[in-house]
């Protein structure tokens, strides 16, 4: 019975004080102008920053997977095209496709293998020997392709790593705000630290609001890149391999 009584006088208690928190603090409001509102200076320009910062990953993200998809789809057309020119021995056709498919990364790669090989068969005044030099020349635009191929992505990773650490800056001065609101009131209720903890909980979650497809999209872009240079190296040794077929066949 002592246990019971002493119970219900405790969930009493509780709801009192819990009924009495809510009215001093009042109704809170949820709504993005209400919270912007309630925010210090530091906050707000801890969510600006967060906000350029998500702009800025956002176009990279859009700017990256429609470089890589016009890649691919080029690269797709300009393969057998390419393939079957060169099956025919025809140099300068399989220069001109390339050249029709300026945004695939596999005929950046083979125009200059292509180019350089042509102008030590056509030229007698071009020092070296032809497959190094095709070979130095694909080597290059491996590596520049490769650079362009990358644009941006280090930047995304950045963000992914730092936004997070923006934001937990933007809770650590929400919970002084919330420290001061209590020294400038003398009181503990929700009325005093209201405001301080919904900066933290809104810097907070934009921060990994940002970081989160950011670090996605980082992975998933970069897996794209190696696959990219797979294809490009290949390519290059499939190259070499019919330049080497072609001038074993001249010297017969």
């Amino acid at each position: 019975m002592i246990a019971a009584h002493a119970a219900t006088h405790l969930v009493a208690h509780i709801s009192t004080t819990a009924t009495w928190l809510l009215q001093e603090a009042g109704t809170p409001q949820w709504d993005p102008i209400s919270l912007w509102k309630q925010m210090g200076w530091v906050a707000r320009g801890v969510v600006f920053i967060l906000f350029i910062m998500s702009g800025w990953s956002f176009g990279v993200m859009i700017d990256r997977w429609m470089a890589f998809n016009a890649a691919r789809k080029q690269s797709r057309a300009f393969a057998p095209a390419v393939a079957g020119a060169l099956r025919d021995g025809k140099i300068d056709e399989a220069i001109k496709v390339a050249e029709r498919n300026k945004k695939s990364h596999l005929a950046k790669v083979v125009t200059a293998g292509l180019m350089e090989f042509r102008a030590h068969q056509d030229s007698s005044d071009i020092p070296g020997e032809t497959i190094e030099a095709s070979k130095r020349a694909l080597e290059r635009t491996e590596a520049i392709v490769h650079a362009e191929l990358k644009r941006g992505l280090g930047g995304l990773a950045t963000i992914g790593s730092t936004a997070p650490f923006v934001g937990l800056f933007g809770t650590v001065m929400g919970i002084l705000n919330a420290f001061k609101g209590i020294s400038q009131e003398k009181a503990t209720g929700l009325a005093a630290v209201a405001g301080g903890i919904a900066e933290a909980l809104v810097t907070t979650a934009f921060g990994l609001l940002v970081a989160i497809p950011a670090v996605m999209m980082f992975n998933y872009l970069t897996g794209r890149v190696e696959a990219f240079d797979v294809e490009m190296d290949n390519s290059s040794s499939e190259l070499i391999d019919y330049f080497l077929k072609r001038r074993g066949a001249v010297r017969r």
